[in-house]
């Protein structure tokens, strides 16, 4: 069932009040169109609500008055893609994956490379640009995610500890918060977390400019397994120091989302494991926590510092939009999309839903701040790696195994390939 929401030139009062401070925000954007052109636009996708968007219809209409543009809801769009493109009442820009195979859809999707459109693209991180084997851009990304950690700043700073920024001081912390008193957990997390931020992103790394290694965990030979056990013993180091309870990650924390935010509000916990889908939802769920609300603390979200060099930056792609190339208002749909792609918009976007910015600048929301600090050269975008999704799978199940289950490195390294 499809819900269409539609934002007018002329809103109400109330969102006019909450959206002044973004009237001609777009210092970047200048129009190229004759502003006074009337037509109606469309962008459909799976969000079920997506305020930060028709924020920025309003901020669009600042500049084309007389386009009138709606957000349409599909809670199956990843799977109708084809169909709504093909349909009788088709998007003119939709929700796209960085994980779906864009030949299927490649005579529908625009070349956002193209000079002619005028898209600037040079304040997207240039590792999150995809393009075809025709060095077509059918996509740019909106919102990126990565996994980490949350960090109760409060904490850190009571108890005399330093932020952790590498391997040794992640240990350093950990155990100085284990003696500490009142009770503090020095990390925790949903079980599927446990110790994924950690491991896999180091594992990653080591598939940098690796295609050997890619192509043999990508068929599942068991010898590949070898490739997962520099990581694996990271995790099995960490876990072997005693710093995670897994019986209140299991027992406290029921889901990776709601659950975890919650129980990271309330306030004993230094370091709680998760992934930025994650941190989106803590801003909205602060006033829904009583711990919080009667004892507020200050927190960001950091890499997990697996080496003596710190983290790394495991930036995925979480929401792309393409442009319909058969839109019957495609010159207009283009612009709009020229408007989005601005740092000024992008940055507002992400930072209304809290997720991770896909421009070069990640000072917009302080949140995430740290990983703006990371080098590029440990910056990883796993659709660069070429990882198959079999592959992926088996190297969490490993992770979940020798973290949580008890499992040797050497028995997960030679399991590889026959995880159920």
């Amino acid at each position: 069932m499809k819900k269409t929401n539609r934002v007018f030139a002329l809103l109400g009062l109330s969102f006019l009040a909450l959206n002044a401070c973004g009237q001609n925000q777009n210092g970047d954007f200048t129009p190229k169109l004759d502003t006074e052109t009337a037509c109606h636009l469309t962008v459909r996708g799976h969000y079920e609500n997506f305020e930060a968007l028709t924020a920025e219809f309003h901020n669009f209409n600042e500049y084309y008055p007389n386009v009138e543009l709606s957000y349409e809801y599909d809670k199956d769009h990843k799977k109708n893609i084809s169909l709504s493109l093909k349909g009788d009442t088709p998007p003119d820009i939709f929700f796209t994956y960085s994980t779906i195979d864009f030949s299927a859809i490649d005579e529908y999707t625009e070349d956002l490379s193209d000079k002619s459109l005028g898209f600037d693209l040079s304040c997207i991180r240039d590792d999150l640009l995809y393009r075809d084997s025709n060095n077509k851009v059918p996509y740019l990304p909106v919102y990126t995610t990565s996994y980490g950690m949350l960090i109760n700043e409060n904490l850190f700073k009571a108890n005399n500890v330093k932020i952790p920024e590498t391997y040794n001081e992640l240990i350093s912390a950990c155990d100085a918060f284990k003696k500490a008193s009142p009770k503090i957990y020095p990390m925790l997390g949903h079980e599927s977390m446990v110790m994924y931020p950690l491991y896999f992103p180091h594992f990653c790394a080591s598939l940098v400019n690796n295609k050997t290694a890619v192509d043999e965990l990508n068929s599942l030979a068991p010898s590949a397994g070898e490739h997962m056990r520099a990581s694996l013993e990271l995790a099995h180091d960490f876990m072997s120091r005693g710093f995670v309870d897994l019986e209140e990650c299991t027992t406290n924390i029921a889901d990776d989302y709601d659950k975890t935010i919650k129980r990271f509000y309330n306030g004993d916990v230094a370091m709680m494991l998760a992934k930025g889908g994650t941190v989106s939802g803590t801003e909205k769920r602060e006033s829904q926590s009583e711990a919080f609300t009667n004892n507020p603390f200050k927190y960001s979200f950091h890499p997990v510092p697996s080496t003596d060099k710190g983290g790394y930056f495991y930036n995925t792609v979480d929401l792309c939009f393409s442009v319909n190339k058969k839109s019957q208002n495609l010159a207009m749909a283009n612009e709009f999309m020229r408007f989005v792609i601005s740092s000024s918009c992008l940055n507002r976007m992400a930072k209304a839903k809290r997720m991770i910015t896909p421009c070069k600048d990640m000072t917009f929301d302080e949140v995430y701040s740290a990983f703006g600090k990371i080098d590029a050269s440990r910056i990883i975008n796993p659709s660069h790696i070429g990882l198959l999704d079999a592959a992926d799978k088996q190297v969490r199940k490993a992770g979940i195994a020798v973290c949580q289950k008890g499992m040797s490195v050497d028995e997960a390294v030679r399991t590889f390939g026959s995880f159920e």
